[in-house]
């Protein structure tokens, strides 16, 4: 009886999944900077970086002072006490994804936080996500709407001109089916095609699709 040698297949691991996730750390101590870059330091599959603005994830203790974090594309993972409403506003308007109390920012919970935060994955204590959903709720009611506008960015009428774009209606049905003109409808998508930086119709609708705007 002849026997079959198999070679052992391998599994195919995406470009994606075998690049380290570049990280950033921001601290006004050079003492707890130094302490947070030597915990992340040791954590396979992270490569610190000295520049936020080419980072993955940041790593940051605000203090007192959360407009000083860097703003940039990196999702920000926050190392703090009890933020309170405007420090949590400000940590969001530079991409927060995750909160660690400072009590329990261990090298496993920093890795742990910096690995869901470049998965997407947002992680907020409960009581600092209830501050936050109330801050997110006054916005919408004392400046978004007075404004016509929603939490998505859009006005109800560019929102309903979208889905109309993606069932297949050209400008002239959707005019009809809005009762706007003809016009208004160039004009309103002419607006997001400026405003979001995209190319034509059929790309302001994949972009509304991919960011979950309709």
């Amino acid at each position: 009886m002849s026997t079959i040698m198999t070679t052992p297949v391998r599994p195919v691991v995406r470009a994606e999944e075998r690049r380290e996730i570049r990280v950033a750390v921001y601290a006004g101590d050079p003492l707890v900077r130094a302490g947070l870059r030597s915990a992340l330091g040791a954590g396979q599959g992270i490569a610190l970086r000295d520049d936020p603005g080419s980072a993955d994830v940041l790593v940051a203790v605000a203090g007192n002072e959360p407009h000083r974090i860097p703003a940039g594309p990196a999702r920000l993972v926050l190392v703090a006490d009890e933020p309170n409403q405007a420090e949590l506003w400000a940590a969001v308007e530079r991409g927060l994804a995750v909160v660690v109390a400072r009590s329990e920012a261990t090298p496993a919970r920093l890795l742990r936080a910096v690995f869901d935060a470049h998965a997407g994955r947002g992680d907020l204590p409960a009581d600092q996500l209830g501050s936050l959903l109330r801050g997110i709720s006054r916005l919408h009611k004392e400046v978004l709407e007075p404004r016509e506008l929603t939490l998505s960015g859009l006005s109800p009428r560019e929102t309903e001109v979208l889905r109309l774009l993606a069932e297949g209606y050209d400008t002239g049905e959707i005019a009809r089916r809005v009762a706007y003109s003809d016009r208004t409808v160039k004009n309103i998508l002419h607006g997001l095609l400026s405003r979001f930086g995209l190319r034509n119709r059929t790309h302001v609708v994949a972009y509304a699709l991919r960011e979950g705007l309709i």
